[in-house]
């Protein structure tokens, strides 16, 4: 993390025309996103690996080779598991069929900070081990929230019983509590399943996209709900390759440094993305008062009655909801 006296010798060496390596010793990773890069959402993975590769400069080098394009984003965390790629940045509900209580980091409307002094980070870390994954941490988002998006008018929660409404894993639960029916399409079907009369609406993000959707969008629901974030995984042999001084250091600058930052890094991304969807016109339909909160209840109550089917274990679905909705 400081210039040593390697990297010295190697610009003296360079500035004198002689070949040398100056990062002789570094360890690259190569990294994959579930978004492309140009995605608005990837803004915060280009900090992390931007942080990273600055703090650990000479001695250890990320390299975002892409997103989908690379991989398909549902393959990624077995990718990792089997050593095909040594880091993936993933959305925790594309991998719950490996790791059950992997998307529980969504449920929940806790902050970075409340989450991480939760102890909720070391346990994922214990339960990932067990599905044989390494994990790093979270890119956190607590401020990118989730809406649901319609071109007929929803005028409240009743409103939306037969709805066929596009969803993210994540998600299906929630909209079929409300009485919808979610069907999980990826990112790139929407437009055309909203065009084609194939859904009614979708669940997402409000990060850089409104534009694509003005001539199918036309109403949004508040208040939003859930929280975002991003897991870390890393493949047992590339953390084989970091030594044991460096992995705690990564480690440590991962969830207790730049964790928080990531969090509160996401203002602009935001205001861009709010920016955009006043622009496209679409109108905000707001539940008030009662309405509201049964609204958010029921997103919370339907995410971990499923989350306790997926996990399996009671106790277990318990002491991770007392992390983060408690």
């Amino acid at each position: 993390m400081k210039t040593s006296n390697l990297t010295k010798l190697a610009v003296g060496l360079s500035l004198a025309g002689l070949s040398f390596t100056a990062t002789a010793n570094e360890v690259t990773l190569n990294v994959v996103s579930f978004t492309p890069k140009t995605a608005a959402v990837s803004a915060g993975f280009e900090r992390f690996v931007n942080a990273v590769n600055e703090e650990f400069e000479g001695e250890l080098a990320l390299n975002w080779r892409g997103g989908p394009e690379v991989m398909p984003p549902f393959r990624l965390a077995d990718a990792v598991r089997n050593n095909s790629i040594d880091m993936a940045l993933v959305s925790p509900s594309y991998y719950s069929g490996l790791v059950p209580s992997s998307s529980s980091a969504n449920f929940s409307f806790k902050n970075y900070e409340e989450i991480l002094e939760s102890g909720y980070y070391d346990r994922m870390t214990e339960i990932h081990a067990d599905r044989g994954l390494r994990y790093l941490g979270e890119i956190p988002a607590t401020d990118v929230k989730f809406f649901l998006f319609f071109k007929d008018r929803i005028d409240g929660i009743d409103d939306l019983a037969g709805k066929r409404i596009r969803v993210f894993p994540t998600g299906l639960p929630f909209v079929e509590a409300l009485g919808a029916n979610g069907l999980v399409l990826p990112i790139g079907e929407i437009y055309t399943a909203m065009e084609r009369g194939a859904i009614d609406g979708f669940m997402q993000g409000n990060l850089g996209w409104a534009e694509q959707y003005e001539d199918v969008v036309n109403y949004y629901i508040t208040p939003p709900f859930y929280r975002a974030g991003f897991s870390i995984l890393v493949s047992q042999r590339a953390w084989d390759r970091l030594p044991e001084e460096l992995r705690g250091e990564l480690l440590d600058y991962v969830r207790h440094t730049l964790g928080p930052e990531l969090d509160q890094s996401w203002g602009d991304v935001i205001a861009a993305g709010n920016g955009e969807v006043a622009a496209a016109g679409f109108e905000e339909i707001a539940l008030e008062g009662e309405e509201a909160e049964r609204y958010l209840q029921i997103a919370i109550d339907a995410a971990w009655e499923h989350m306790q089917e997926q996990i399996g274990n009671d106790e277990l679905t318990a002491e991770l909801r007392a992390m983060l909705v408690e």
